[in-house]
């Protein structure tokens, strides 16, 4: 006869698992949001996170997959990104996370480190990580394109799919600039990009 038990106890360990992963998640996100990815190894990262190694290798299996959870978990998380008109075109939007991406420069290293890791060919998982992120992007970017163009608010004679290509490539590049240099304005960099979308001339 079966142990009608068993099930009941199974789910409560599953439970269990889950809201552990997500405590781990928790704290990796607040290292990593304070140091960034440099010099970084599971060990390095268990100690910082009060773990052992081995419960950071079971829920999470490599450090590739660990930076790849810590940084989608913090983009679900409310941001500080400062409202927005209707009709800001997708650069403004942009602009506005870089604000934000201010207050966590290490985050914002550990997506420039993991879309470094994406060229690399024995890195898949932060390579579909990757690619997907920006395949999803380049698409909303482009209907938000589109609507923005049929309401005048973006010039029609430009491509869709080629200006959001245009103004991730623009937000990334001007983020790892400013990783290097804190002097350059991303912000108003893609504030002006959104000036030549509307085809606005400067007041």
């Amino acid at each position: 006869m079966a142990d009608s038990s068993a099930a009941p106890r199974s789910t409560g360990r599953y439970r269990k698992g889950i809201a552990r992963r997500q405590e781990i998640l928790d704290k990796a996100i607040e290292v990593f949001a304070r140091r960034g990815s440099q010099k970084t190894s599971l060990r390095a990262i268990a100690q910082e996170v009060g773990v052992t190694h081995a419960a950071l290798t079971h829920y999470f299996g490599s450090l590739e997959e660990l930076l790849v959870e810590v940084y989608r978990e913090s983009q679900r998380r409310p941001s500080a990104e400062r409202p927005l008109p209707p009709d800001a075109t997708p650069a403004m939007a942009m602009s506005a996370s870089a604000e934000a991406n201010r207050q966590i420069p290490g985050l914002v290293q550990l997506y420039s480190t993991l879309v470094a890791m994406a060229i690399e060919d024995d890195h898949p998982v932060a390579q579909d990580f990757a690619t997907d992120r920006f395949a999803r992007l380049r698409e909303g970017i482009a209907e938000q394109v589109v609507g923005l163009q049929q309401s005048g608010h973006i010039r029609t004679d430009l491509d869709p799919v080629l200006v959001a290509a245009l103004i991730i490539a623009a937000s990334d590049g001007l983020q790892i600039q400013w990783l290097l240099d804190e002097s350059v304005n991303h912000e108003a960099a893609l504030e002006m990009l959104d000036r030549l979308l509307r085809g606005t001339p400067p007041a």
